[in-house]
């Protein structure tokens, strides 16, 4: 597959997240005391208004990322000046947009990274907040953020999810990220590959690493999506780890950028 193809094949994808997540809040009432846009999420102090003007924030960064080096320069210093508080300022104050305001900003900022993306020079990688990234890993990263919101704001509203094969990129992120997640909890990642393992919503068997790796990880696709974005336990998993360092890893497992958070708590109690 081109570079191309893959970038294209990714954006589309992300669009079609981002749709089906749009659907759901849309015709949501007015921001209601305690309803509506105004509904809690699983992610403390941030309504579904938060959720959203968080991918708008991150949409807008990553748009100026790739075609505006002054702004992106100024975003960085304001983030360095308030690094722990930078990201829910950023949500705050498009969260605080009346609903129609939020959507557009939303629509615009997601149009507009696609096209930025699909402009970037073919090898060109753009600052980001962590190591630079090509085209194709902004897109994957923007997939994983927007899949991963998706489910808090479900949740929160109370909204059944529908599990579809887009999962993939999640659990590809999730894999490829894996040395990333030693490093944050400060422990030196394994030096060999492991296997994984993965049933995807429709069926498919997705594997990455050799079959004879020491270390194996087992399960669906769905749950190691969960669990690498920190919105499942591990032990609400249906996960099975072969090896020492493979259950380490599903213990630490994390795909964003960032410190690892608290993640959440097992509903065995």
């Amino acid at each position: 597959m081109s570079t191309d193809d893959l970038l294209d094949g990714l954006l589309v994808d992300l669009a079609a997240e981002t749709d089906a997540l749009r659907a759901v809040v849309a015709d949501l009432d007015p921001r209601t005391s305690g309803g509506g846009w105004a509904t809690p999420t699983p992610a403390p102090g941030w309504t579904v208004a938060h959720q959203v003007a968080h991918l708008a924030w991150t949409d807008r960064a990553a748009t100026l990322a790739a075609t505006d080096k002054d702004a992106w320069d100024a975003l960085v210093l304001g983030a360095l000046e308030d690094p722990d508080g930078f990201v829910d300022r950023g949500a705050e104050e498009l969260a605080a947009l009346p609903t129609a305001d939020l959507l557009a900003t939303w629509d615009d900022g997601r149009a507009s990274l696609a096209t930025a993306l699909r402009s970037l020079p073919a090898g060109h990688k753009m600052p980001w907040f962590g190591p630079p990234m090509s085209a194709a890993s902004m897109a994957t990263a923007r997939f994983m953020e927007t899949w991963a919101h998706a489910l808090d704001v479900r949740e929160g509203l109370g909204v059944p999810v529908e599990p579809t094969d887009r999962v993939r990129h999640v659990c590809h992120l999730g894999v490829r990220t894996r040395d990333f997640a030693y490093a944050t909890h400060g422990l030196t990642p394994p030096t060999a590959p492991f296997h994984v393992e993965l049933s995807s919503p429709s069926g498919e068997r997705w594997t990455w690493g050799p079959d004879d790796a020491t270390d194996q990880v087992h399960g669906s696709a769905w749950d190691l999506a969960r669990l690498v974005t920190q919105r499942v336990h591990r032990d609400d998993t249906d996960l099975v780890a072969t090896g020492d360092e493979a259950a380490r890893w599903l213990g630490i497992a994390q795909c964003f950028a960032g410190p690892p958070g608290e993640g959440r708590a097992s509903r065995r109690g």
